[in-house]
Formats: C-alpha cells, sequence, structure tokens
C-alpha cells in the first residue's frame, strides 16, 4: 500500500484531541452531579464540589494528554495517521470506561476501586444483571459521548489560532496536573478512572510481610465472661439459634433516633423488647464478609474469607453447634454459589442448604427489572418456604437466613401499595429538608423497606408456631448499610443494628456502646457454654471479643473494616477511626470530626493487614489440632490429575461437564465418572455433574448407588425436574413401580417444571398398574 500520499497528523491535530476529551469529561460531570442532585444527594448542581471535579477532570485530561503524546509521535513517523488514530481510539474508550465508572458511582454512591479484583467475571456480570442491568440509557449515553467526542474535535479546528499561541503544549498539560494534586479531591469530584487506576496500582504493590515469629497470631483460649447470660431464663435443653441477616438494614433506618426513621415500624418496636445495640458495625460494607465475621469472626483475607482459593482451618458456629447435637441451615433466595457462599457452608459441614434452586412451583420469584433479570425470591417467599419445612422437636437447631429485597432493583412485591405507604408515612412524619427530598426521590427503596419490614414480622409470628419457640433465641442484625442512599460519613456503611430476641429474656437493655460483629459468636458460645457445658476446642482464634454491654456510649474496641472487596482502608481503634489516609474522632451519633495523631491507628491497620494476609495465605488460623471439620478435598492419584488436565484445561465447569457427558455417551464410565468427580470436589453445588453420576452409575448396572445419588440430588434441589427424571428412569430399569409412584407425589408437590416429564410419569403409573395386575392374577392362581 502506497502511504506517501496520506497527510501525517502533527500536534494541532493531537491537540484539538485532547481539548475535545477534556470538554467529554466535562459532560461526564454535569451529567453525575444532575443525576445526584435529582437523586437528592446533592443540594445543588454547580457548586464548589462541581469545579473542584472540573480541575481533577483537566488534570486528568492533561496527565493523559501527556503520556499519549509520545505514541502518537512515534506512529505518526512510522506510519501516517496510525498515531492519530489509535490515540483517537484510547482516548473514546478512556470515555466509556469514564462513563460506566460514573454511572456506577451515582447507583452505588462509591467509586469502583481495587475491590474490581475481588470478582470474578461471572460475579460481575450477575450484580450487573441483578441491578438493573447495562441499561439503554447508559448504552446511548456512551454514543452520545462518542458523538459529541467527534463534534467537539471538528469543532476546535475553528479556534486552533489561539491555542497555537500557548508553549509548549505538554509543558501546560504536565503544569495544570500537577496542580491539580493540591486540590483536596473526594470520591464525587475525582476522576473516577484515575481513582480506579491508582487504587488498583497501590493495592498490588501494597507491602503485607509478615514480621513476627508467633505462628498463630490469633490463638487465645474461649474462656470468656458469659456478658448475655444474666438476660435469659435459659431451659435445660439446649436453646434454637435464629440468625437473620437483612440485606441492606442501617441503623440509619432503625430505631429511635434514625435518620430515616418510621419505615420500620416492626423492628423499631423489636428492638425495644430486645437486648439492642443501636451501635453495631458490620466488618464488611458488603455482603461477602457478613457470614465469616458474624457465624465465624473469621479474619478478611485479600478480597474477603469467601473468596480464598483454599480455606484455612477455621470454627464457627456452625462447627461447634453441629459438633454439639445441633442441626445447621442456611436459607437464601438468591444463588448460593454467588460470593462462594456455598462453598463456605459445605466446609462447614452444613446440614442443609436452601437457595433460589429448592423453592419450586408455590413460591413467586421477584418481579423481573427492566433488562429481564431477578435476584431470585423475595424476603416473605423466602420465610414462607423455611417455614414449610420440617423440623425435628427433639434436635435443636441454627438456622440462618440472608435475605435479598432490600438491594438493587428496589423491586418489592405489591410495590404500588408500599410506595403509597411510603408517601403517607412520609406526609404524617417530621422529615423535612433534604431527608424528605431524599425519601421521595428513592421511594421504591422505603417502600422496599416496608416490605422487608412485613417481611420479618410475618416470620416472627410463624416461629411461634414451629417447634419449641419458647426455646428459641433470635439475632437479628443487617449485612451493611443500604449503598443508594447517601452516607453521613466514611462508617455510615458499616453502621448496623444488632437485636437479640427471646421468648426467654427476662429484662431488655439498650447498649450504645461500639461493637461489631466479630464480637456476636463469642459471646453467643461463652453464654452456652457456661450453661451446658459445650464440646468446645481448648483454644479459639476469634478476631472479636465478647459484645460490650455499656448503655453509655463508648468505643473502646480495635475493629478493622474492610470497605470492598480489595478495599481494607478503615480501622477503629478506641474513638479514633483511621480512614483512607484521613485521621477523625467517632462521638455519640456515630459522627466523625477531623482529629490528629492518628499514626497509631495507621500502624494499627498495616500490622493487621500483614497477619491478615498471613493466616489466611498460610493456613495460620487455626492448627490441625483444633479443628472440628478439617477441609476435606477429594484426593486423586498423580495419574488422575494428568489426564484430567489433559481434558480441562480451565475453570468452566459447564464445559466440563459437557464433556463427561460426551464420555458417558460413549460407555467412557470410570473416566466420566472421574472427571464428574473433580467437578464436584470444586463446585459441590454443580446438580447437573451430580445427576450424571446417577446416570452414569445406573448404566453400570449399580441401580442402588444411583438411586442414592439421585435422592441427594432432590434433597439438594427440589424444584429441579431433571434429578426426578433421572430417578424415574431408574426405578423403570430397576423394577421398582412402587417407588416410582411415591415419587410422582414428590414431584407434583416439588416441581413447577412437572409438565416436562409427563411421559416419564405415566409411564410409572403404567407400570405400577401392570405390577398390581400381575400380583392380582398370581394370588387368584
Amino acid at each position: 500500500m502506497n502511504t506517501s500520499n496520506i497527510e501525517s497528523y502533527t500536534l494541532k491535530q493531537y491537540t484539538r484531541l485532547i481539548i475535545s476529551f477534556f470538554g467529554c469529561l466535562l459532560v461526564l460531570s454535569i451529567y453525575q452531579y444532575t443525576t445526584l442532585y435529582f437523586k437528592g444527594v446533592v443540594d445543588i448542581i454547580f457548586g464548589a464540589s462541581f469545579f473542584i471535579a472540573l480541575f481533577h477532570q483537566l488534570g486528568f485530561a492533561s496527565i493523559t494528554g501527556v503520556i499519549l503524546v509520545f505514541p502518537f509521535n512515534f506512529w505518526e513517523k512510522l506510519r501516517p495517521s496510525y498515531g492519530f488514530n489509535l490515540i483517537f481510539g484510547v482516548l473514546i474508550l478512556l470515555l466509556m470506561i469514564e462513563a460506566m465508572l460514573i454511572s456506577y458511582y451515582c447507583t452505588a454512591l462509591v467509586p469502583l476501586g481495587s475491590d474490581l479484583l475481588g470478582y470474578s467475571f461471572g460475579d460481575i456480570k450477575m450484580t450487573i444483571a441483578n441491578s438493573g442491568g447495562m441499561s439503554i440509557s447508559l448504552v446511548i449515553g456512551i454514543l452520545v459521548i462518542a458523538g459529541m467526542f467527534f463534534g467537539l474535535y471538528k469543532i476546535t479546528s475553528k479556534y486552533y489560532h489561539h491555542i497555537s499561541k500557548m508553549y509548549p503544549f505538554t509543558i501546560i498539560l504536565f503544569s495544570l496536573f500537577i496542580t491539580t494534586l493540591f486540590i483536596d479531591g473526594k470520591p464525587i469530584n475525582q476522576n473516577k478512572t484515575q481513582y480506579l487506576a491508582i487504587n488498583l496500582y497501590d493495592t498490588s504493590t501494597e507491602d503485607t510481610s509478615y514480621n513476627s515469629d508467633v505462628e498463630y497470631p490469633l490463638i487465645k483460649r474461649p474462656q470468656m465472661e458469659n456478658v448475655l447470660g444474666d438476660y435469659f431464663e435459659l431451659k435445660e435443653e439446649k436453646p434454637n439459634i435464629v440468625f437473620i441477616m437483612v440485606e441492606g438494614l442501617g441503623r440509619d433506618f432503625v430505631g429511635e433516633g434514625a435518620e430515616f426513621e418510621g419505615f420500620t415500624p416492626f423492628l423499631d418496636e423489636l428492638s425495644t423488647k430486645s437486648l439492642y445495640w443501636e451501635n453495631c458495625l458490620s466488618n464488611t460494607g458488603r455482603t461477602f464478609g457478613v457470614l465469616p465475621s458474624l457465624l465465624g469472626s473469621l479474619p478478611f483475607g485479600k478480597s474477603g474469607f469467601m473468596e480464598l482459593e483454599e480455606y484455612p482451618n477455621k470454627l464457627t458456629l456452625f462447627s461447634i453447634l453441629k459438633n454439639n447435637g445441633y442441626h445447621t441451615s442456611f436459607y437464601q433466595g438468591t444463588n448460593s454459589s454467588f460470593d462462594n457462599v456455598e462453598k463456605f457452608l459445605r466446609s462447614e459441614n452444613i446440614d442443609f442448604i436452601l437457595d433460589k434452586s429448592g423453592f419450586g412451583k408455590n413460591y413467586e420469584m421477584q418481579a423481573e427489572d427492566a433488562a429481564g433479570s431477578s435476584w431470585g425470591y423475595p424476603d416473605k417467599e423466602l420465610f414462607k418456604k423455611s417455614m414449610s419445612l420440617q423440623r425435628n422437636a427433639k434436635q435443636p437447631r441454627l438456622e440462618v437466613y440472608m435475605t435479598i429485597s432490600n438491594h438493587e432493583p428496589f423491586i418489592p412485591p405489591k410495590q404500588v401499595f408500599y410506595e403509597k405507604k411510603v408517601k403517607e408515612l412520609l406526609a404524617n412524619s417530621g422529615h423535612g429538608g433534604k431527608t424528605k427530598k431524599i425519601i421521595e426521590k428513592n421511594d421504591n427503596v422505603f417502600a422496599t423497606l416496608l416490605y422487608t419490614d412485613d417481611a420479618l414480622k410475618w416470620v416472627m409470628e410463624a416461629y411461634k408456631r414451629q417447634p419449641n419457640y419458647d426455646n428459641t433465641i433470635f439475632i437479628i442484625t443487617g449485612d451493611h448499610r443500604l449503598i443508594p442512599i447517601p452516607q453521613r460519613n466514611n462508617i455510615s456503611r458499616f453502621h448496623v443494628p444488632l437485636m437479640i430476641y427471646s421468648p426467654m429474656l427476662k429484662s431488655t437493655r439498650k447498649m450504645s456502646s461500639v461493637n461489631s460483629h466479630f464480637d456476636v459468636s463469642p459471646s453467643i458460645l461463652s453464654m452456652l457454654n457456661a450453661v451446658y457445658e459445650l464440646k468446645m476446642p481448648k483454644k479459639v482464634a476469634w478476631m472479636g471479643d465478647v459484645l460490650d454491654m455499656q448503655t453509655e456510649f463508648r468505643s473502646v474496641k480495635d475493629i478493622p473494616l474492610m470497605r470492598n472487596k480489595n478495599e481494607l482502608k478503615e480501622y477503629i481503634s478506641g474513638e479514633t477511626v483511621y480512614s483512607d489516609g484521613s485521621v477523625y474522632n467517632i462521638d455519640e451519633n456515630m459522627d466523625l470530626s477531623s482529629s490528629f495523631g492518628g499514626s497509631k491507628a495507621k500502624k494499627k491497620l498495616s500490622d493487621f493487614k500483614a497477619m491478615n494476609a498471613y493466616v489466611t495465605a498460610n493456613n495460620k488460623i487455626i492448627p490441625d489440632s483444633l479443628a472440628i471439620f478439617n477441609i476435606q478435598k477429594e484426593e486423586f492419584k498423580e495419574s488422575e490429575i494428568v489426564w484430567i488436565n489433559s481434558v480441562f484445561t480451565g475453570k468452566n465447569f459447564d464445559k466440563a461437564y459437557l464433556h463427561a457427558k460426551d464420555l458417558a455417551f460413549d460407555k467412557e464410565y470410570e473416566k466420566s465418572l472421574l472427571l464428574s468427580r473433580y467437578i464436584l470436589s470444586e463446585v459441590p453445588g454443580h446438580i447437573d455433574t451430580k445427576i450424571l453420576m446417577g446416570r452414569v452409575n445406573a448404566w453400570d448396572g449399580k441401580y442402588n448407588k444411583a438411586i442414592e445419588i439421585l435422592q441427594e440430588c432432590i434433597s439438594m434441589v427440589p424444584d429441579y425436574v431433571d434429578s426426578y427424571a433421572a430417578l424415574f428412569d431408574v426405578f423403570f430399569w430397576s423394577d421398582k413401580p412402587k417407588q416410582a409412584m411415591e415419587l410422582i407425589e414428590q414431584v407434583e408437590q416439588n416441581s413447577s417444571s412437572v409438565d416436562e416429564i409427563a411421559a416419564k410419569i405415566a409411564r410409572a403409573r403404567r407400570e405400577y398398574r401392570k405390577k398390581r395386575q400381575t400380583a392380582s392374577t398370581s394370588f387368584e392362581e
């Protein structure tokens, strides 16, 4: 190709590109502040914060211009127009990234940072899909930005004679960038792409080396004060323990003096009948950390404990109570594979897990959002399903719920009814000014709060009809504060209520001392052990201590707080709060005021990060001798691993399942079962693989083994019709028509897809009638 006639671009055109780039960043800033204004988050669009944002956008455009001028010149000299086209494409890409990050910020009210590293692609995809998806407005916005960028580039040609007088332009750009470094920026007015890049760099280069000769730094003796015992009239039998972790339930919405009070009337009343800690902190700012913190008082690991590739030995309420005769269960309306919840629970040998796949046809999923996605089953449906399950009155139970309704996109059942109720409550409340505006702009969020509060009221009434209600202790708390509602300060997202309610309570009490989820399990176990002398490990490794029962405000604990996956930036040490480089004092209203001398808290955070990385990466929480359930991994011979690696080299277990299925169809039964075992060792809940193992055993003539596996599948996922289809086949092949008839009643009760296997059901009925006729004829003869 002859390039001699193609005109080469110069710094004149490059300058116009950078100016057009800044112009688009300016438009994106206007979009951000306008969106936040109409959501009630900011009081004014073109205020001081907006102009600080312009300076930061100018700085980002400047440093981008300085960096990209070198590849521009290089490629233009190498081949005309290549440098221009390359930079044009890069700038468009940066604008698209900034547009998406601003859209995320306007929803979450926190910028996306290094926590991005803590999520798999599947997690990100599921979160986006179930939070409203990639809305059409965002796609249109990106197209508009691209068109505007090109349009601005065309317009700047008319004014270049003014720009050309600048000398030299790169020095001016660099000077502008340096200037912005001295302008204090907050997440709201920082360039979001720059914020993300700096956070990723800081996290990947952070030194977390552990400098101590203490092999197990968390080990301590379990003799802790029984701070709860005096408030309970415990019975001779061990009590049932029920945890309800409520999505988004922040202290700002619950209890006396709440900023947005009035939208959780049942919980407000319950708090006066309970042991109530108004200043409890969730140790993580997102749901990913609530289970390990609340039920295990466990450290975080790099991206959250449940994200660890290999779990270290640990002690949790699940394992300790199971070891003391408790039946352990977990109930959730969404997919339990998200955030590795199922993996964590299976490592604790939990008895029963209910998730999105196990509800059946009698329960209605949450309405789909504009993108056609649904998180799963709303809170009242979750509670209804749980209450329908049989419970053994003779065995104590640990039951743990995780609700989902208080989450984007905030579409509660009977939405119109609850939004009307929000308006009525608001009209009769004392809310005014900015608070009233926020409620009005987010009526769907507050409608969802009302729905969840009603659901909690329903389930507490339903428990009164369950076995041993009088011997049950309820622990209710939030996993974090609702994200979309503006927060007062950097610890608001962690500030949640904590209530312990029971018919066995002798007296109620309201505590204003600062505690965290780390303190809950040690306190519960201390009370149970004092009365029932549990089989307890000789030593434990809790991150927390017992709950502080002080009624007056005080903050005396050291509490690390993980904002997002991969973002460990807050640490509370007494009344000092270290947050992302700034130091504050905390007061009785959980408000923060600027302070000095936070070097001690900063050092404690640094030491915690090192210890946290060491114990989780090196299996140094507790030694093997203290573990109740050692992590059991499926063992494979070296030759088996070599073969597995030869046919499966990635992490797409669905693809591996299809390969195992092909092997089974080719009658390579041993290899199919080997690959299936490997899949289940990594993804225990991969139901299709487990069903395949049942079918393969049947095809190989091992009917009893096949029946055992398939019945386990039905127990795991009662609604999944494929398990029943396979089991009907096995009963047919093994001549068990009576068992097939019993299975018909089970599938009709549990599965919403029963029509798909109508032919197998009809066959089972024919075989049963034929068997009875044969038996009747034989009897007459």
